[in-house]
């Protein structure tokens, strides 16, 4: 028996596919709407949905990409009008299992439901075989999952694979956890930075040398190519291997067999080949960066890395992982998280992703030394402000610091108020009566001195008039310098 829904505005059609899913003992449920499909899918797990392209509120396959980050996404069959062939082109590139042309025939329909829970039932039953071990890698929320399955398809195969996403997602660590799950676990795992290899010494490196091949090579050395053999190896930021190299490279991949610098004879090497970049490849192929032949070479099978920002569910079992860690490291007592210190590392952008959750969680626990706990103060200056800033703005509906009438503020004036304001976040503050008063008083004191004194200049800059001027003066206690007294 299997859990069936319908998202559909066609009520008939609904009927229709509850009959049938009724006669072969399935539960069926059925939403005439995207919204309402939305919240019963929250609620309740479903092993297929029929889904149509066309709603009341929007377009069903807007629905896929949630689909798809689901810990357990149901099997997806699309139902398309026949005059909309790009719907199921969409819909197959967005992970939809199958579509079905409306109208269809009940004998269509039986044979694509059936064929969509075969095969539904063998993946669970393998899936429950995998036990990736993933120790290493912090991560509940739904995206993470969504990887640790392309994860477990890619550890099962020795197919090429190209890991993607962002600095600082972790895509060595990635690549690494793959080859430990691997049949190729006994082998090395050999990393290769593409990003630092030179043209004159690429060949060297891949390939290896043989003694007095060129000047310097005193001795016969194995490349890391060779060095992988019956392993992994890893070609890190592969959008920076030079150009010149990738011809060469491509032979590599596609024979296994290379020849080293200075040597006539062919060697073998039996690696797996894992790739990974921060770079969008496609694009650098329509440019001439680079080779569109390599490219389809390495990505037999991709395994995208999502950023820290889009799975903020990650960010607090990620920085009590690396403190523990670190406590340990350092022989301290394990330390406690302030409730403010979650708030601002939630709120934070994390541009460098976890690399830079890590470093920052480093800094934060240096900071606090032998104290217990960790509190905002104990994180860097500049990440506070961002994130202080970032809730003004989102409270106000304005950028900080922004002039009168939504006009947006010179340079200048924006420099000066950062100045000014840097240091609030590193001290209790006062109340804003308080506050108020001691940014005027101070305005104005830089004010008069900026004029010397003249009362022409001060009015004209600061869009007072005179007796308020002298009213403000009065309450601050401020004396203004006389033409004899002005410094010359």
């Amino acid at each position: 028996m299997a859990d069936i829904l319908i998202i559909d505005d066609d009520r008939e059609i609904c009927e229709t596919l509850k009959s049938l899913g009724a006669r072969l003992a399935h539960r069926c449920r059925s939403a005439q709407s995207l919204s309402e499909g939305r919240r019963i899918i929250a609620s309740e797990g479903f092993d297929i949905l029929f889904l149509d392209v066309r709603l009341p509120d929007g377009n069903g396959l807007d629905l896929l990409p949630e689909l798809t980050l689901m810990a357990d996404p149901p099997e997806i069959i699309i139902l398309t009008g026949k005059g909309d062939p790009d719907g199921a082109e969409l819909a197959i590139q967005g992970g939809a299992w199958d579509y079905l042309l409306k109208p269809s025939s009940i004998r269509e329909i039986s044979l694509t439901l059936g064929r969509a829970l075969k095969y539904r039932e063998e993946k669970k039953n393998k899936n429950e075989g995998e036990g990736l071990n993933i120790e290493r890698i912090i991560g509940t929320s739904p995206r993470m999952k969504a990887c640790f399955q392309l994860m477990a398809q890619a550890a099962r195969s020795d197919s090429n694979l190209l890991v993607t996403g962002e600095t600082g997602t972790g895509k060595e660590l990635f690549a690494r956890t793959i080859h430990e799950n691997s049949a190729r676990s006994g082998g090395r795992f050999v990393c290769v930075d593409c990003a630092s290899l030179t043209e004159s010494l690429v060949e060297s490196t891949l390939f290896g040398h043989r003694k007095g091949a060129f000047t310097g090579a005193q001795d016969s050395r194995s490349g890391l190519i060779k060095l992988a053999d019956n392993g992994t190896l890893f070609l890190d930021e592969v959008g920076e291997m030079p150009l010149s190299i990738q011809k060469a490279f491509l032979r590599v991949l596609q024979e296994r067999s290379f020849r080293a610098v200075g040597d006539t004879a062919e060697q073998s090497s039996n690696f797996r080949l894992i790739a990974a970049t921060n770079r969008n490849l496609d694009e650098m192929v329509e440019n001439g960066e680079f080779r569109s032949d390599l490219l389809f070479r390495i990505t037999t099978m991709r395994l995208p890395l999502p950023p820290l920002r889009q799975r903020p569910e990650d960010i607090r079992p990620l920085a009590a992982f690396k403190t523990a860690q670190l406590c340990h490291q350092y022989g301290m007592a394990t330390k406690t998280m302030d409730d403010k210190f979650w708030e601002t590392l939630e709120r934070y952008p994390w541009p460098g992703n976890v690399r830079e959750l890590f470093n920052i969680i480093e800094r934060a626990v240096v900071a606090a030394g032998a104290e217990p706990s960790l509190f905002t103060m104990h994180l860097p200056r500049q990440l506070r402000i961002q994130v202080a800033k970032e809730q003004i703005r989102q409270m106000t509906g304005s950028e900080v610091l922004s002039g009168a009438g939504g006009e947006e503020p010179d340079e200048e004036v924006r420099n000066i108020g950062q100045e000014i304001f840097q240091d609030i976040f590193d001290k209790p503050l006062p109340s804003l009566k308080s506050f108020k008063g001691a940014s005027e008083k101070i305005y104005l004191s830089e004010l008069i001195r900026q004029c010397g004194g003249e009362i022409p200049r001060i009015l004209h800059i600061s869009g007072l008039s005179r007796s308020h001027f002298y009213a403000l003066l009065k309450k601050y206690g401020l004396t203004m310098q006389s033409e004899d007294n002005r410094p010359s």
